[in-house]
């Protein structure tokens, strides 16, 4: 188990699925996490919890698609702990799921400002505190829909290929001052998510057995893999925990 202690991390989309595992996963590895989603609610709750059980943590109102939020969320951050070491970047919508011809103009955008926008403002509110300090470490939650063409996700496919350019790029122009970006493509996971794509009936995805996706956890014990010193081999790609080999690194091959 990797030990983050002093560490701090942001989890955005932290109120439930993939972002609400991270920040319990990295918790339990002593990062002092900071959950951020649009609404409080949830993630007030899931901080008080963690605070409850003797782990730090503190839950930040932002909407990702504001840039001046997330800055705000930074500050307050960096104010709070004196640091930040890692970005998840997650927060993600699978909305709206349709034919390009008869998609919503706003839910399309809308998609795009969360799946890109709210990538490269976490990485432009974030890189500068990194830079500074010479450390880091930024991770954005991928999907093999970036390599894909898929019935009814254009919006989907065409942001998550946007956000694996970011990955690359922040890889160029960050490794070589102590920041390590890496993408991780968790293929399907049991989430929100995955029932809306299910209950859409939309392309081949939507007709996996629900048996066959993994859990949220799994993708949150990549993620504090990722952060690990085993994960700066994957600096600059989407590392994959849908193969034998990224699996068994991470700890998962008899999942």
């Amino acid at each position: 188990m990797n030990n983050l202690e002093n560490k701090v991390a942001i989890i955005t989309g932290a109120s439930r699925g993939i972002g609400l595992a991270c920040a319990k996963k990295l918790a339990s590895q002593n990062a002092s996490v900071v959950l951020l989603a649009r609404s409080t609610d949830q993630i007030d709750k899931e901080a008080k919890k963690l605070l409850d059980s003797g782990q730090s943590a503190m839950a930040i109102q932002c909407d990702v698609t504001r840039f001046e939020e997330v800055k705000h969320a930074v500050d307050q951050t960096v104010e709070a702990f004196g640091t930040l070491d890692i970005l998840v970047n997650n927060a993600g919508v699978i909305d709206p799921i349709s034919r390009l011809d008869d998609s919503d103009v706003d839910a399309w955008s809308f998609s795009i400002d969360v799946n890109v926008k709210g990538v490269y403002y976490g990485l432009r509110a974030a890189a500068p505190i990194m830079l500074a300090q010479q450390s880091g470490v930024i991770i954005n939650i991928s999907s093999g829909a970036a390599n894909s063409a898929l019935e009814g996700w254009s919006h989907y496919c065409a942001g998550k290929a946007a956000a694996k350019k970011l990955t690359e790029c922040a890889h160029k122009e960050f490794a070589d001052q102590g920041i390590r970006v890496v993408g991780l493509s968790p293929g399907t996971v049991a989430t929100d998510m995955m029932a809306k794509i299910k209950s859409s009936g939309v392309n081949p995805v939507s007709q996996l057995d629900w048996s066959s996706h993994i859990p949220p956890e799994h993708a949150a014990e990549a993620v504090a893999f990722l952060c690990g010193s085993q994960g700066a081999q994957f600096a600059g790609t989407d590392f994959s925990i849908k193969t034998e080999e990224g699996r068994k690194l991470v700890g998962l091959s008899n999942s």
